[in-house]
């Protein structure tokens, strides 16, 4: 097999991770605890933002998350309701006995580790998924949206990227190089996407290819309200995978 290298080979766009929240869960919120900071309690609907782990982009569950930058810090602790949440997190992570995580107590109002800035156009590729698929789950995060840390993610890349990630012989890539969880496939960037070969491509082939992903696209909006899980389920295949 080829080895894993630290720089994407070929032309390919750097793949992350998403950003880890670390946070004792008080700056993730289901859509209804959003939906009540923000009209009961008079959040700016700047610091909220729609996150998705790798369940929320698979089977299109909604959840959303606190979101504000080091310049918003001072603004937002203001509010009663997010200077709350920033002193529980920053409790949380004082009383951890890890060394790293007790440091993050003087950022409360942040994600443990962030990746993005939050403008970015996002490709957004689960870590975990079911090996029963077809195709492995590929696609879009919404502008404004926050990629958490089960998925990994291609920031302000160009489309043709998702469409290698969305083809059979992808698939079969990521199958053979790289580890299962059970059956199930782990994706990888160093061992799966690193080392994906392709050959050197022209600016046709990856015209083309953009406009392959550009179909995938506008495919899944025709079906719409139905889910990755939805399109990409074998009929024999469970409901929670």
């Amino acid at each position: 097999l080829m080895q894993p290298t630290s720089k994407p080979m070929n032309s390919l766009s750097e793949m992350s991770f998403g950003n880890m929240p670390n946070e004792g869960g008080f700056l993730l919120l289901t859509r209804s605890e959003a939906d009540e900071a923000i009209e009961r309690h008079g959040v700016n609907r700047k610091f909220i933002r729609s996150f998705v782990g790798s369940q929320e982009f698979i089977k299109g569950q909604e959840r959303r998350c606190v979101w504000v930058t080091e310049e918003e810090y001072q603004e937002a602790r203001e509010d009663d309701w997010l200077n709350d949440r920033f002193e529980a997190v920053r409790k949380q992570r004082a009383s951890s006995k890890r060394a790293t995580t007790e440091q993050l107590a003087g950022t409360p109002y942040r994600f443990g580790e962030v990746r993005q800035s939050g403008r970015e156009r996002t490709i957004v590729v689960p870590r975990v998924s079911s090996e029963n698929r077809d195709f492995l789950p590929v696609g879009l995060g919404s502008p404004g949206t926050i990629i958490g840390d089960r998925n990994f993610a291609l920031y302000d890349a160009p489309l043709w990227n998702m469409a290698l990630i969305a083809s059979r012989i992808h698939w079969v890539w990521i199958g053979t190089v790289c580890v299962r969880l059970e059956m199930r496939f782990s994706y990888s960037n160093t061992l799966g996407w690193n080392t994906f070969p392709i050959p050197k491509l022209t600016q046709k082939n990856k015209e083309d290819l953009a406009r392959c992903a550009e179909n995938i696209l506008l495919a899944r909006e025709a079906h719409f309200p139905a889910t990755i899980a939805d399109l990409y389920k074998p009929e024999d295949m469970p409901d929670d995978l």
